[in-house]
């Protein structure tokens, strides 16, 4: 499958996945009243915020496209300017870290290996731009979890079920909890040039790769023996 990542811009805002042109998950001051959200246009505040980002700080987000079609999305930036980032049981981010808020997949097909594409877009990024750390709020999941996420991310509702990255996948990626807790742990991935980062990060979204790759295989098998 051809796949190509490239950075977010205010050019690229409208191909980005329907819910995250109107999440309010992080975009959103969670103080704000639920009666008022439902007269704003979250896609112009989605839109409004990341063009602020964009124009202070830099790139904020990476556009994972396939075959021309949007396939998912990653989007990072200071903890400063996420409203939701001072909420967590374990915040505060750590002051040398980005914070990662969104990893957005829209095809269950080669699920891990887009996400790990998506996280090494943004690990080289950063690393480009003298970041120290990336930081993630991860969510554990519970059985009940699993049967109420719609994995179709056009899905408009919002909450930490649909709208947070899950904590065993960040592991799996090189990410280390530094702040434990039963439901939102913090989780961080160093990017300091002195510390083996680059070997570290690519070891581990090679292992996602090759666990993706085989459960293709074993999918593909299954079927095959079905057909016969």
């Amino acid at each position: 499958m051809s796949t190509l990542v490239t950075g977010v811009t205010l050019n690229s805002f409208d191909r980005l996945p329907n819910h995250t042109r109107r999440c309010g998950f992080w975009v959103l001051d969670p103080a704000t009243d639920g009666a008022d959200r439902q007269t704003l246009d979250l896609e112009l505040e989605n839109e409004a915020w990341l063009s602020m980002i964009m124009l202070e700080w830099g790139s904020c987000g990476q556009l994972l496209t396939s075959h021309g079609a949007t396939a998912g999305c990653a989007i990072y930036a200071p903890p400063g300017v996420v409203p939701r980032a001072s909420t967590f049981p374990t915040s505060p981010v750590s002051p040398d870290a980005v914070l990662l808020t969104t990893l957005r997949i829209e095809s269950e097909v080669d699920r891990e290996g887009n996400s790990a594409a998506l996280i090494q877009a943004v690990v080289s990024d950063l690393v480009n731009r003298g970041v120290r750390a990336l930081e993630a709020f991860g969510i554990r999941r519970t059985a009940a979890d699993e049967t109420d996420v719609p994995r179709a991310t056009a899905s408009m509702s919002c909450s930490d079920t649909t709208c947070m990255i899950d904590a065993d996948f960040l592991e799996k990626a090189g990410f280390d909890v530094i702040a434990p807790h039963h439901r939102y742990p913090r989780l961080r991935l160093e990017l300091d040039r002195d510390h083996g980062w680059k070997e570290d990060v690519e070891s581990a979204l090679e292992r996602l790769l090759i666990a993706a790759s085989l459960t293709m295989v074993d999918i593909e098998h299954k079927d095959t023996v079905g057909v016969r």
